[in-house]
Order: C-alpha cells, then structure tokens, then sequence
C-alpha cells in the first residue's frame, strides 16, 4: 500500500513539473519581451568559452553555449536551460523530501509538496522565463543536499564516493555563483550541531570531498589569479561596504520583506516562524536540523549584508532549496494541509498571472504593471537605429573607425541584437567608452575605445548621461541625434547618437578616477529626465 502511494504521488509530482515546465517554454517561444541586457552579456560571453568572466563563474555561459548549438542564437534557446534546470531541481527536492521524511505517517506527499512549494515559488517563476546565475546555483545546490541526505543510510565503502559527489556538486554550484559559499557555512553548522553528522563523516570522507571540490573549482581560480582576481574583485564590490551609508535597518527590514514575494508570502512565514516555533520548543529533527543549516545561513548573511550596507531581493535564494522542503514537511506534520493548499493556489494564481504578462505583455500594461518589463522591451528598436546610422556613414559620409558607447546594457544589447552587422567586413568595430581610470565590467576591459580607433567615431550615449564627458575626450562633436523608444504608455528610453572625432581622453583623476566635472545637461529634449534604462 505505501509502495502503490508513493508512486502515486511521485507520478502526480512528474505531471505537475512537466505541465509547469511545458507552459515555461511555450512562453519563452510566444513572449515578444526582448533579452535584459545581462542576458545579452552571458550570451555574448558564450561565444568564447572560459573558465571565468569579469563578474560571474562560467556555467551560464557554458549552459547557453550548448542551448544555442541545438536551436541557435534566438531568445528562447538562450533561456530555455533555465525552465528545463529548475524543473530537474524540482524532481531532486522532491526526492530529498521522499529521502528525509519518507517514514513519516504523511511521507508519501511530502516529495509532491516540497516539489510543488519550490516550483511555484515567485522567485523560480521568474527565472524560468530568464535566464540567471540563480538557476545552475540551485540545481547542483540540490544535487549536494541530495547526497548529504543519503551518507546517514550509506554503507561505509559506499559514503567515500557519496562525499566526492558533493564536493562535485558544490564545485559545479561554486562555477555558477559563488553563493554557494553558505554551502560551506552550512556543513559546518550541521557538523556542529549534530551528533549524527559528525558520525555519519570519516577523514577519508572529509577528504574525499575537498579533493573533489578543489579539483572542479580550481580552473576558476587559475582563471582569476591570470586576470588579476576580476571576477573575486567584482564580488565583492557588489557588498558596497566602502560606499554610501552604513547600518540601514530600513534596507534589512526591506530585504526581509522582498523575500515574501521571493519564497511566497505562506512559505516564508511558515519558513521564518515554523524556525524560530521549533528551535525554542526542541521539536526539531535531526532532518529539521540539517535542512535548516542549509536555509538559515544564506538569510542571515543576506539579511546582516543589508544592515551593513544593501542586498538584492535574490542574494539569499540559495537558502530556498532547503526551505522548500522544511515548509512542506512541517505543514503536514502539523496537518495545516489547508495553509498549505492555500499557499500553493494563491501561488498558482500568480503564476499564470505572470506567465499571462509574459507572453502577452499588454496585458501587464493594462493591469498597471508595465514598470516591471522596461528593461525587457526597446532594446532591438534601439541597435537597429543604430546599426542604420552606422551604415549610412560607411556608405555616404566617409566611414567609421568605432562605434562606441558608454553604458554596458547598450554594449551588451548590441552586441546581440547586432550580432548580423557587428563583426562583418563591413561594419566598424563595436567599442566602449571607458569612463574612469580602470576598467568597470567586461566590455571595459576587453573592448575598449582607444586612439587607435578613434578618428572618427559613431557615438551612441544611453539617455545622454555621459554626452558631456564624452565630448570632452574629443577634438569634434557634431550631428545629434536623439532616438526615442516607446517602452509603454508613461515610459520612454532615449539614446543620444552623434559622430565624435579625434579621440584624445582627458586625464581621469587618479584619487576618485574620474574625468573632469561638466555642467550636467539634461538629457530629455523637453527637460522630464524621465528616460529609463
């Protein structure tokens, strides 16, 4: 009978991830929603596969690399990875689910409701239509929790190779975000707090595992160490310790209230109050324990980061394939299946509500949500006036030497929605205006505008915020012209396209390494200032 009930329930797990998954990558194929522009830059680092890039670990671009090569270079083959990825880390948290709370007088639903709190969770219902960091971080997160589930059961022979597997997996997690650092923070944790655990590891084991874990993630760190730590550096200037004001309990308090609409508002109160209910009562489990060494660092981290300084909403998503499987064990052992059906249909709903923006965008315009998709729409409409004026030059006006812009969104998006011009015998080299003294991001570094290129260059200045600066670096300015995007009814986006030649940076301060203040310009031809990225 518990046989035929599990099966069931793992059936029914399958059907709910496969039609999840299905309507994902329909959407990715009807959606007319262009790349963000970080999308573009992974796509553009999958042309030259390494083992790093100036600020993420590689496996986003080795996963687009080989969606590409089966479907090609269109949007949805760039992102289908994410959709089909999350839907194997559904399976797998449904299978430490089964693993951890089998036993239990409800264990042969726990795999479907852990499965289906994770793969109806906002924050994977966006990554599923985009492709992210976030989402091979949280598959081979999986695939470690996975296995260090399995050591308790595991003869000793056999517990050698389940611990070399999790240093693979953390390695392979490490190669897509270094959040999977809390994964470390996490094994200690449970080490201490755990008798079992302690027991369960041997030093042939612990060894086993670092071994593997150097060995995978090891190229990544030759890679930093022959480009002078850029991927490490950028990291950790994303804390922002050294910049703005430090200690903001409002930036905490609004951390932890975004992970409400990241986890969902029933999961992350079941997740926040079931942890802090259970450690003071000592009803916890040993899996209670373990699981909560993996979701509890990343929170507080995060949490602690936007005290000191700021956090985004997803820094602290690595906490959410634990918490998956916490929430759903926790509701039925306490048989609050009706705040667990609520929470799952309430979730439900606004999942076919987004995937219903998605795919027909002006019916977000319409219900007010517009704003949430700016970065998504106007890019193309954008390269291809820029593309046209470069062609007119070659052909009319005496040739380019550069096309060169100052903001890294415009170099990525044209980079890819040029992808047909740039790069052809035709066109002029697609270059970026270096702001400071050093480099700031990839195309800083690796496609500079210099002298060499300068003579006479097409310039196109996202909503003119740098115009004045950049005209300082040349001899001549002249021909502006502004292009203007319709993004939604309220929003427009504007570039600045004009030819500057003779390019002679001035001197960047070396303290501050800026170039020289200009009186600021507004950018907007009627004075609004209302030109978003």
């Amino acid at each position: 009978m518990a046989r035929s009930e599990n099966a069931r329930a793992w059936r029914l797990t399958l059907v709910l991830v496969g039609v999840l998954t299905i309507l994902r990558m329909a959407a990715l194929f009807v959606t007319p929603l262009e790349l963000y522009p970080d999308e573009a830059q992974y796509w553009l680092w999958s042309r030259h596969l390494a083992f790093g890039y100036f600020s993420k670990p590689p496996v986003i671009a080795w996963l687009i690399w080989a969606t590409t090569h089966i479907g090609g270079d269109a949007a949805p083959w760039l992102r289908i990875g994410s959709p089909v990825l999350n839907a194997a880390t559904a399976l797998i948290i449904s299978r430490i689910a089964t693993r951890l709370y089998g036993r239990d007088p409800s264990g042969a639903w726990v795999g479907l409701a852990a499965a289906a709190v994770f793969a109806l969770m906002p924050g994977i219902q966006l990554s599923s239509v985009l492709i992210t960091t976030d989402t091979p971080l949280l598959f081979f997160l999986a695939l470690m929790i996975w296995a260090c589930a399995a050591l308790p059961q595991a003869s000793p022979r056999t517990r050698i190779w389940v611990a070399a597997g999790m240093g693979a997996a953390l390695g392979m997690a490490f190669l897509s975000k270094y959040a999977a650092i809390y994964a470390l923070a996490s094994l200690g944790a449970h080490l201490f707090l755990s008798r079992e655990a302690r027991r369960a590891w041997t030093p042939a084991m612990a060894a086993a595992f670092f071994v593997t874990l150097f060995v995978v993630f090891a190229p990544n760190m030759i890679w930093n160490y022959q480009h002078h730590f850029s991927t490490l550096e950028h990291t950790a200037a994303n804390a922002n310790w050294k910049e703005g004001h430090l200690f903001n309990p409002g930036e905490m308090a609004g951390f932890v209230g975004s992970q409400f609409g990241v986890f969902g508002p029933v999961p992350f109160a079941v997740l926040a109050g079931g942890a802090i209910l259970m450690t003071v009562r000592r009803h916890l489990r040993p899996a209670d324990v373990m699981l909560l060494c993996f979701a509890v660092p990343p929170l507080v981290t995060v949490a602690v980061q936007a005290f000191v300084s700021r956090a985004n909403a997803n820094w602290a998503g690595a906490a959410y394939v634990a918490g998956s499987v916490l929430v759903a064990a926790w509701l039925l052992r306490w048989g609050a299946r009706r705040w667990l059906t609520a929470g799952l249909l309430l979730q439900t709903v606004l999942a076919a509500l987004f995937l219903t923006w998605v795919s027909f965008p002006r019916t977000a315009d319409a219900m007010g949500m517009g704003n949430a998709f700016k970065r998504a729409r106007g890019w193309e409409q954008t390269v291809q006036a820029l593309v046209e004026r470069s062609r007119e030059e070659q052909a009319l006006r005496g040739g380019l030497t550069a096309v060169a812009v100052d903001d890294r969104f415009l170099f990525n998006v044209a980079a890819y929605y040029g992808r047909d011009y740039f790069g052809t015998p035709a066109a002029p080299p697609l270059r970026m205006w270096v702001h400071e003294i050093a480099p700031r991001n990839q195309a800083e570094a690796e496609a500079p505008l210099t002298p060499a290129l300068g003579g006479r260059v097409l310039i196109g200045s996202l909503d003119g915020v740098y115009r004045g600066k950049i005209q300082q670096d040349f001899q001549t300015t002249s021909d502006l012209q502004i292009v203007r995007v319709r993004l939604d009814r309220k929003r427009s986006r504007h570039t600045d396209l004009f030819i500057a030649q003779g390019f002679r940076p001035v001197p960047r301060d070396p303290r501050t390494g800026l170039p020289p203040d200009t009186p600021w310009r507004d950018p907007s031809p009627d004075g609004a200032g209302n030109t978003p990225r």
